[in-house]
């Protein structure tokens, strides 16, 4: 199992911090607000990336998944994957996974009398042992339609890792299964770009800003929906949606 390191910033406290949390450390901290300074629009980011999540997972459960895998789940914050989907399904299972072996301690007490929702330690770099654990086939029947997330992830590995990834997924789910993707990007802010991704100069991964045709790409052999790959808060947006960051692409992809 990942030990803890309080020592060094973690993408998920980092993000935790963000989003007005408090389960986070000093060198989270420093980090996190590296990138307020460099661009006071990062915690917003953060947020819209929230609310693509509640708004694309209840899609998925609308269009009949009653199982989902949210890899990179980070740290519990309000509209997590199963209050949006149980709305929705009550019977709907979700296993969360994360590299910090924090999002493990509070995820279960969060999750202690949810039988349908579980936490694991796990990387999105060794998904075929994560897809083998006896945890989570206690609750995912990879023979039937899941929904996998891979949220502000697949920008803390590299161009081969990220595409493995997606093609792990896409090979072991069903027909009808759907990938909920998002990552972040240069394009929309080129000149604070350089200086914001300094954040993760310190965490284990680093992070690697990726453009918008490279984010369509990891949706080879998925049919993509509408409206494609668009910038986070211009994906589907709802009656609550502001329109303000371009820090991040977001798309939702389904196997035929």
């Amino acid at each position: 199992m990942t030990q803890l390191q309080t020592d060094r910033p973690h993408p998920a406290r980092i993000y935790d911090y963000w989003l007005g949390g408090k389960d986070n450390f000093p060198p989270d901290r420093q980090a996190a607000e590296h990138a307020i300074t460099a661009s006071a629009d990062i915690p917003a980011a953060a947020r819209e990336n929230r609310a693509f999540l509640r708004r694309a997972v209840r899609l998925a459960a609308e269009s009949g998944i009653r199982q989902f895998i949210d890899i990179g789940a980070g740290l519990p914050s309000p509209g997590n994957v199963h209050e949006v989907v149980q709305t929705v399904a009550p019977d709907a299972r979700v296993v969360y996974v994360d590299n910090d072996p924090i999002v493990l301690t509070h995820g279960r007490a969060l999750l202690a009398d949810n039988r349908s929702t579980t936490v694991l330690t796990g990387d999105v770099r060794e998904l075929d042992e994560l897809f083998e654990r006896p945890e989570l086939r206690a609750l995912v029947d990879f023979s039937q339609p899941v929904a996998v997330l891979l949220l502000a992830l697949l920008h803390f590995v590299s161009d081969e890792q990220a595409r493995h990834a997606v093609e792990q997924v896409r090979a072991r789910v069903a027909p009808g299964s759907y990938l909920l993707l998002s990552h972040s990007t240069h394009e929309g802010n080129p000149e604070r770009a350089a200086e914001v991704a300094k954040t993760w100069d310190k965490t284990a991964s680093g992070i690697r800003l990726r453009g918008r045709d490279e984010v369509t790409g990891l949706f080879d052999g998925w049919e993509l929906l509408e409206p494609g790959v668009d910038f986070v808060p211009l994906w589907r947006p709802d009656a609550s949606t502001e329109a303000t960051t371009r820090w991040m692409y977001a798309g939702v992809g389904r196997k035929s």
